[in-house]
């Protein structure tokens, strides 16, 4: 399976902005981009004109970066948010965020979605009763996801549960701290997402 596995930082550095890849060390005042966000490389710190092309593919890198999705994965998700009734950006999001791994670090299961990606992985979790290890699995509307039974023994599953009834998730997502599950009351919508993303740059850099 293809993935990133070069410094997370050096990608929020690229970006310009936080992307909030390594949890609470992205929050605690310990994030490098707080003592150096230029971009990296030799020439990081220098002035360079961004033209338009270079507007619309940094705001597709910084969408797909931000929700650990690889370039090929990407473009499958836009192709289709364009055959899905209403506007494009918004349903390309939308996608994005209705991701397993993604819904998983929303309710509080994980630091990051690459943490949630990781425990999916390993089997730690059920949907609608059956385990699944698929991150980039799309929930729907009506579905409960659960930390699986023999899981919430695991060291590392009881220190994420301990601090998950004091974390906040999406009017779309039904948490249960007690019982570690969530259920799927709606799908996300835009005005859902808190990321400051600009999708209609992503559309036009595809459209071209």
């Amino acid at each position: 399976m293809a993935r990133y596995t070069g410094p997370n930082c050096k990608m929020c550095r690229r970006e310009g902005c936080k992307l909030y890849l390594k949890g609470e060390r992205c929050t605690n005042g310990k994030c490098p981009f707080d003592h150096r966000s230029t971009a990296p490389g030799q020439h990081g710190a220098a002035r360079k004109k961004v033209g338009e092309y270079g507007k619309h593919l940094r705001e597709k890198q910084k969408t797909r970066r931000y929700y650990g999705v690889l370039e090929k994965q990407f473009r499958s998700y836009y192709r289709m948010a364009e055959k899905m009734e209403g506007i494009t950006g918004a349903n390309l999001l939308c996608l994005l965020e209705r991701r397993l791994d993604n819904v998983i670090y929303r309710m509080g299961m994980a630091e990051s979605r690459k943490e949630a990606r990781q425990l999916v992985l390993h089997a730690h979790f059920t949907l609608n009763g059956k385990k699944v290890t698929i991150p980039s699995l799309l929930v729907k509307a009506g579905d409960v996801i659960a930390v699986k039974e023999t899981s919430k023994d695991n060291v590392k599953i009881r220190t994420l549960a301990e601090a998950l009834a004091t974390k906040t998730s999406p009017k779309w997502i039904e948490k249960d701290a007690q019982n570690l599950t969530c259920r799927i009351v709606a799908l996300p919508q835009r005005d859902d997402i808190d990321f400051e993303i600009n999708e209609q740059l992503i559309v036009e850099l595809y459209s071209k």
